[in-house]
């Protein structure tokens, strides 16, 4: 039977430096933890080959007093835990006392430090731990550890480095971290011999994202700030056109500590749901504060890994603080409408009206404003903006005016009058693939602040807007998202159309599967199916928004949504409500009135539509200046 016996001490301590010291990145969080917890408001990293050879960490904190020097690196020797009940809510960042003691058992350490107010300051050198005799030496306040040989006395440890570019590189990252974590402090990082990173100190994250993460990346972010209860969220997102190809700039920063967390990238991508493109993710430098005794951050050796007292209130914090940001921006506060609808007036009125001379200038609303007209009515687009009013009563000869020449496109609509007992046409049966708004109210309303200018390859709407900008709207992505808005704030069940013959579709094993056992969730969204039988559906209704020619294609692609979300009501919801508002939008090459244009571009310029519920954008705005330059006048 083996004979149980203790551990060489210097066999454990490179144990327990097994567990802390993994790669130079370790070494590099460790020592910077230390130093923020010093107080430190600037400081210095510099590395050479990957931190393996030689790793230097400068801050100008409160120092080490020389006779507290070699205690500093026995093991579980710390300042910052007193009593057991302060585990249960840890305020800073190094606190096991075990990060020194771990480093120095695996390479060759100086330290030199000196106390703030102190007139000398001292060193200390060890080598696999065994520390030597404290000197007295001149240095500046604060303190610098130099480590030099990683793992020069654990070469088992060593076959397992990567090269000096990716050992360096995971450095940076440790020291970006940092510093977005506290702006307040200046951090510069130099690699072999080359300053990489710079930030200011100022306190201003935007700063510190801007020195760490680069300019683009800065421009491309929105403000955002929260609370709920005792949780508040404060930071910076990506627009949703700014979407990465990973996950690698989502960070999240807890009580000013670096976390990894499944529940917090859960909460961030929920609320950019359908406003990204697929295979997109949002980017974030997110700082959540909550009470340091509901999160426990004593769970990883490497402290990147916590757990919350409270998940759901820290998921809706952070899901609701960035889902209303995006929100707002796109759904503005409404403007105040003038109202211009129909009215009655005199002869004499009309007379004075069309005799009073033009203004010099006409507001750039009445452009893309006309006589109020009913949605059927036939406009031609070619002077479709401002047709011609109706014919007025006729006055006596010897009192009429000049005739006037036909309206311009210019002319603004609120000063052709409409008689008082004009005849209204009855209104038709509604149209399959039209843009379902209240046309006639939207062109009678209000002037609109842009002209339409027309259309392109019958897909993309032409409009100026009242600063001369020139914008091109995606018909079908601008009407799939109000249809999708329309179809998720609905709440009566949606009108179904019987077939003449029922329709077999034929689906894959899993989507059929799916689709079986979401048949009551198929029905409210306006599909009447039964099982067929080998992996067929029997369809008798589907909803009136869509063709028939395309129910079979609708169903395959919501029974594919199904498959895939099944676990998730809420994201299949959305999936079904997706598929249906793409295929009952208008399509690209369809032949659109120009009334149903004036619509459509008025709710994209009130900014109540930015992003197709694929995530992909609805206009490209082009401005004058950048049109000018193409055409060298700029």
């Amino acid at each position: 039977m083996p004979t149980i016996q203790c551990l060489d001490p210097h066999i454990a301590d490179l144990i327990a430096a097994g567990e802390v010291v993994e790669r130079p990145a370790s070494v590099a969080k460790e020592l910077l933890e230390n130093a923020l917890d010093a107080g430190a408001s600037a400081i210095s990293v510099e590395v050479q080959h990957g931190g393996l050879t030689y790793l230097r960490i400068t801050d100008n904190g409160c120092g080490i007093a020389p006779g507290q020097l070699p205690t500093a690196f026995l093991r579980h020797a710390t300042s910052k835990l007193r009593r057991a009940e302060d585990l249960a809510a840890i305020g800073t960042l190094g606190f096991r006392g075990e990060a020194l003691a771990a480093i120095a058992a695996v390479s060759r350490v100086d330290i030199f430090s000196r106390e703030r107010g102190a007139d000398r300051g001292a060193s200390l050198h060890l080598e696999g731990g065994v520390p030597g005799e404290v000197t007295e030496t001149g240095c500046p306040e604060g303190t610098t550890i130099c480590v030099r040989d990683l793992f020069f006395n654990t070469p088992a440890r060593m076959k397992f480095m990567k090269k000096d570019s990716a050992e360096g590189t995971a450095v940076t990252g440790v020291v970006t971290h940092l510093a977005l974590s506290h702006p307040e402090v200046s951090v510069k990082l130099i690699r072999d011999g080359v300053e990489v990173l710079h930030t200011p100190g100022d306190g201003q994250l935007r700063s510190a994202i801007y020195a760490a993460l680069g300019r683009d990346f800065a421009l491309g972010l929105l403000p955002v700030s929260g609370c709920g209860g005792d949780i508040s969220v404060e930071g910076f997102v990506t627009k949703p056109l700014n979407g990465g190809g990973t996950r690698a700039r989502q960070l999240f920063f807890v009580n000013g500590r670096f976390v990894r967390s499944q529940l917090l990238t859960a909460a961030l991508e929920e609320a950019y749901r359908n406003r990204l493109l697929k295979g997109k993710f949002p980017g974030c430098v997110l700082h959540i504060t909550l009470p340091k005794s509901t999160v426990d951050v004593n769970v990883h050796p490497a402290k990147t890994v916590v757990k919350f007292q409270n998940e759901r209130a820290v998921f809706d914090a952070v899901h609701y603080t960035v889902k209303d940001l995006l929100t707002a921006g796109e759904n503005p506060a409404p403007k105040p409408v003038q109202q211009t609808f129909y009215r009655s007036m005199t002869v004499q009125e009309y007379k004075e009206r069309q005799t009073s001379p033009p203004a010099e200038k006409r507001p750039l609303g009445s452009y893309g404003s006309a006589p109020a007209v009913h949605p059927d009515a036939k406009l031609p687009l070619r002077d479709s903006v401002s047709p011609p009013a109706p014919a007025a009563p006729e006055p006596r000869e010897e009192s009429r005016p000049a005739p006037m020449p036909a309206a311009p496109a210019t002319f603004p609509a609120a000063e052709k009058p409409v008689p008082a007992k004009a005849p209204i046409p009855e209104a038709p049966a509604p149209r399959r693939n039209t843009i379902d708004l209240p046309i006639q109210q939207t062109l009678t309303d209000h002037p609109a602040p842009w002209r339409l200018v027309g259309e392109a390859l019958d897909t993309y709407i032409i409009c100026q807007d009242e600063s001369e900008n020139l914008w091109l709207i995606d018909k079908h992505a601008a009407h799939e998202r109000l249809r999708f808005n329309a179809l998720k704030q609905r709440r009566e069940p949606p009108m179904s159309q019987l077939l003449l013959q029922p329709m077999a579709v034929d689906l894959e094993a899993d989507a059929y599967d799916a689709a079986l056992a979401s048949l009551p969730l198929l029905e409210e969204f306006g599909f009447s199916c039964e099982d067929f039988g080998a992996g067929t559906l029997l369809v008798r209704e589907i909803p009136s928004d869509i063709r028939p020619e395309d129910a079979a294609a609708t169903l395959e692609e919501l029974a594919e949504d199904l498959r895939l979300g099944r676990a998730d009501p809420d994201a299949a919801r959305d999936s079904l409500l997706q598929t249906m508002a793409c295929k009952s939008a208008i399509k690209a090459g369809m032949h659109t009135s120009p009334a149903e244009l004036r619509a459509l571009v008025d709710r994209v310029q009130s900014g109540e539509i930015q992003y197709c519920p694929h995530g992909r954008p609805v206009a490209v705005k082009l401005t004058r200046y950048e049109i000018e330059k193409m055409f060298k006048r700029a």
